[in-house]
């Protein structure tokens, strides 16, 4: 049996959970639902959302359009609609270099805190 890299994922999670990582009200992401037909979570018999990790990629790209390109919900729909490939391919790039600030953003945390060569701890 090979081992799964992604083994802390789940398949699926609720509003809140959504709400909660990616700091988006809930009402947000039901308007948004509303608005963009790519972000589609399943709901049970209740009616309770349950959002795979694909829609959560979609509203992370529809929350980079809106808040960070401020982009309006038409202009943002327009976008992904004329040009899927390029949008996602932006955002990603976008995400990437996040993530490697982040980590420089640490390293130089780090090396701020040790002591010069030579000095005592």
């Amino acid at each position: 049996m090979a081992l799964n890299p992604n083994k802390n994922l789940k398949t699926y999670y609720s509003i809140k959970e959504v709400s909660e990582m990616l700091d988006i009200p809930d009402s947000t992401l039901r308007y948004w639902e509303k608005e963009f037909k790519q972000i589609s979570p399943k709901k049970n018999a209740k009616g309770i959302r349950h959002y795979t990790q694909a829609d959560i990629e979609q509203i992370k790209l529809v929350n980079h359009l809106v808040k960070e390109k401020s982009l309006t919900i038409k202009g943002a729909k327009t976008r992904m609609k004329e040009n899927p490939q390029t949008t996602t391919g932006t955002h990603d790039v976008v995400e990437r270099l996040k993530a490697i600030r982040e980590e420089l953003v640490a390293i130089l945390n780090e090396l701020d805190a040790t002591p010069p060569c030579g000095q005592p701890l």
